[in-house]
């Protein structure tokens, strides 16, 4: 008689727990191995450590040199060239010759003016002379009128002793009386016509001289225009940027060159928007060009904005380079402030990237990256105060971080 024999389970257990331990084998594996984040070449990476320092308040900007003073040349007047007497980069001396225009309209507008002037000249010439000729009349007038009259007084004297000696009448006497009267009536209205016409005709005199006047304001101007058809060198220095060509036409305001001072520079720079308001006239600066060093003072700052960078200027305060040429490039120190400890990372490119509110911070196990938001301070050329969000001994990538896109985790690779 068959008996029926127990299945034998433990085979079967065996075969299960193998098969789950190799599963839970294979996910930690899995998960071990799977990439977390984005897959970034650690030899293409920049990475600095977060240390305790001394910060350093300072800019470093690269500054190029140009002329302490500089003298525009615009056009005066519009014309074509007919003789050029400098070239561009040669020294002039102050009034020389520099070219000559032509301009024909110029020369009419002047004979016109020099026409007219010659005959209000000669108008005020007639009227004096007529001026003369009429005093010349009245005097004589008066001259006959003065005698006119006294003769009537003698006579007049002569008959009141006559009629008081009753040698004429009183009727006589009455007639010389009114003779009398009569000269001096005239020659009172002769002496007050000399006068009136005297003085018309002196305020005729007096406003045609100052037409005259303004005649020959006018005159000069219209000198000093034909004249600035040669046109001269207003200060000596360089001549720089002036390309005029015989033949050419040049229209009133064109510009055609600068005269610079060959002997004085100064320095503009193009800074970061980031430290216009942390620069201020005044600041020290120091310039090395070899091994030696000068200073220089900030003169100037221009706060206009153009792509993220402002410009500022420096004059140098204790001697210049002896060699320096315009458009020369010098590298310049500018103080921000006094140095001080704080907590200290390189700067780098990622710094205009995320404007120093966040940065990629390497795990402990150098492979795993996060990103993490921190809050900086000042800034220099090579450092960057951290205020939080980051500890002493912290790697941070401080390399550019365009080509992570918007990722939050990356994994170095080897």
């Amino acid at each position: 008689m068959d008996v029926r024999v127990p299945r034998r389970r433990g085979p079967l257990l065996a075969r299960v727990a193998a098969v789950v331990v190799l599963a839970a084998a294979g996910a930690y594996a899995a998960w071990h191995f799977m990439p977390r984040g984005l897959q970034v070449p650690a030899q293409e990476v920049r990475i600095a450590s977060v240390e305790q320092g001394v910060f350093l308040d300072d800019l470093v900007v690269r500054a190029s040199a140009e002329p302490l003073n500089a003298v525009i040349l615009d056009s005066v007047e519009s014309g074509r060239v007919e003789e050029v007497f400098a070239k561009d980069g040669a020294m002039v001396k102050k009034g020389q010759l520099l070219f000559r225009l032509s301009n024909p309209q110029r020369n009419l507008e002047l004979l016109a003016r020099q026409a007219e002037h010659a005959q209000q000249i000669s108008n005020l010439s007639n009227l004096r002379v007529a001026q003369e000729a009429g005093r010349t009349d009245h005097q004589r007038r008066l001259s006959d009128l003065e005698f006119a009259l006294a003769q009537a007084e003698k006579q007049h004297g002569r008959n009141g002793k006559l009629a008081a000696q009753g040698f004429i009448s009183d009727v006589s006497l009455e007639e010389s009386a009114d003779k009398l009267a009569q000269q001096r009536r005239a020659f009172r209205q002769q002496s007050e016509a000399a006068e009136t016409e005297s003085r018309v005709r002196g305020d005729a005199l007096a406003q045609m001289q100052s037409a005259i006047k303004g005649l020959q304001s006018g005159l000069l101007l219209v000198n000093a225009t034909v004249d600035a058809l040669a046109v001269r060198a207003p200060v000596a220095g360089m001549l720089t940027g002036f390309r005029l060509q015989i033949g050419e036409t040049v229209k009133t305001n064109q510009n055609i060159g600068r005269i610079d001072d060959p002997n004085r520079f100064k320095l503009s720079a193009l800074v970061d928007e980031f430290y216009l308001n942390r620069v201020a006239v005044g600041r020290h600066a120091t310039v090395k060009q070899g091994e030696q060093t000068y200073a220089a003072d900030v003169s100037t700052i221009y706060p206009q904005i153009k792509e993220g960078r402002f410009t500022l200027e420096m004059v140098f305060t204790n001697g210049q380079p002896p060699v320096l040429r315009a458009g020369q490039s010098l590298d310049a120190q500018v103080t921000l402030g006094e140095p001080g400890k704080a907590m200290l990372l390189p700067s780098g490119a990622f710094i205009n990237e995320t404007g120093g509110a966040w940065v990629f911070v390497v795990g402990t196990d150098g492979e795993t990256v996060t990103r993490r938001a921190i809050r900086s301070g000042r800034r220099s050329n090579s450092q960057v105060e951290v205020l939080s969000g980051l500890a002493a001994g912290d790697k941070v990538i401080v390399s550019s971080y365009a080509a992570f896109g918007k990722n939050e985790r990356l994994q170095l690779s080897k």
